[in-house]
């Protein structure tokens, strides 16, 4: 069983729907696996928990 794992921002469920089925879709016909075969876990993180440059991404995009 395949395990897609992303880390992203926060974004609605339709925008999770289309992101999973992107994925999976998209593994699956460079793999050659079929689709039912994956797993997709997104994982949401608070701007405050991510930072770059030293910095929050919340501070970063005031």
């Amino acid at each position: 069983m395949p395990v897609i794992q992303i880390d992203a921002g926060s974004m609605s469920k339709e925008k999770k729907a289309e992101l999973i089925k992107a994925l999976t879709d998209t593994a699956s016909s460079i793999l050659g696996i079929p689709t039912q075969a994956f797993v997709v876990i997104i994982r949401e993180n608070s701007p405050d928990n991510i930072g770059t440059g030293g910095k929050q991404l919340s501070e970063l995009h005031k």
